[in-house]
């Protein structure tokens, strides 16, 4: 897909990889609309690239729906949604202080998990009645965020690892169900990325240890290195159904 003059949708738009997605579909030609909660940073970035400020909660199926419907009111049905709003916590499901609260595990998988579905199944709906872009057929992408941790999580991240294990696994049979309309969707499984939510998560020295154990390159992922590829994969028409690692060949240990 020609990314120029799309309408595009970045969930966690306003900071980290999502900020940095918006910037690089905005240079591309997009019109992007930058979800997130926090509204006044989002419109921030929306005012740096010209594009829409849209406050959202993932979690709040209504706040999704209203969204989208700014979205569409105000500069048409969105043909690219990069799905990058989320949460961490890190805990382990039980110590001496005793189990891991239920409520926190439910509101990273709520985030994570269920908003990420949300805004595919509602999106989605809206763009199967667009007329196709192409020979191919082509009519939208989504493009989703899990992590690493979806695949080899460390010690005390059981409900992020969940929640993006969930993202993984729903790519394929998510693929299979839009595929008759001309709808993509892949999954970008990101490494330990220089973010305010990762360095957030770990402090600095825990970010440190985690990217001594990064094979090449020796350093953390620059957001600017997610959105190229998030912006590759709306414009390789043959990217489909896959969940892609971008994480300097690193493989998570017991520590984080």
């Amino acid at each position: 897909m020609d990314i120029k003059n799309q309408v595009a949708i970045v969930t966690g738009g306003a900071s980290g990889l999502g900020a940095d997605t918006v910037r690089a579909l905005a240079a591309k030609g997009a019109k992007v609309a930058v979800l997130d909660l926090n509204l006044e940073l989002a419109k921030t970035i929306a005012e740096e690239v010209g594009g829409l400020a849209v406050q959202v909660d993932v979690a709040d199926s209504d706040s999704v729906e209203a969204a989208l419907a700014t979205v569409k009111a105000e500069l048409g049905t969105a043909r690219i949604v990069m799905n990058v709003a989320g949460i961490g916590i890190g805990r382990k499901i039980t110590n001496k202080k005793g189990p891991h609260p239920l409520d926190s595990f439910l509101k990273v998988v709520n985030v994570n998990l269920t908003g990420t579905f949300d805004v595919c199944r509602l999106a989605s709906t809206e763009m199967i009645a667009l007329d196709p872009l192409n020979e191919d057929g082509e009519r939208g992408v989504f493009v989703n965020v899990a992590s690493i941790f979806g695949y080899d999580g460390p010690v005390g991240n059981t409900a992020y690892a969940a929640s993006k294990a969930g993202v993984i696994g729903m790519t394929l049979p998510m693929a299979r169900d839009l595929a008759p309309y001309g709808i993509r969707v892949m999954t970008i499984c990101p490494g330990v990325f220089d973010t305010p939510l990762a360095k957030g998560e770990t402090g600095q020295d825990g970010f440190d240890r985690l990217i001594a154990t990064v094979p090449f390159p020796k350093r953390g992922g620059n957001p600017k290195d997610f959105a190229k590829l998030a912006c590759h994969i709306v414009e390789n028409t043959m990217m489909n159904g896959e969940c892609i690692r971008i994480d300097g060949a690193m493989r998570m240990g017991l520590m984080i």
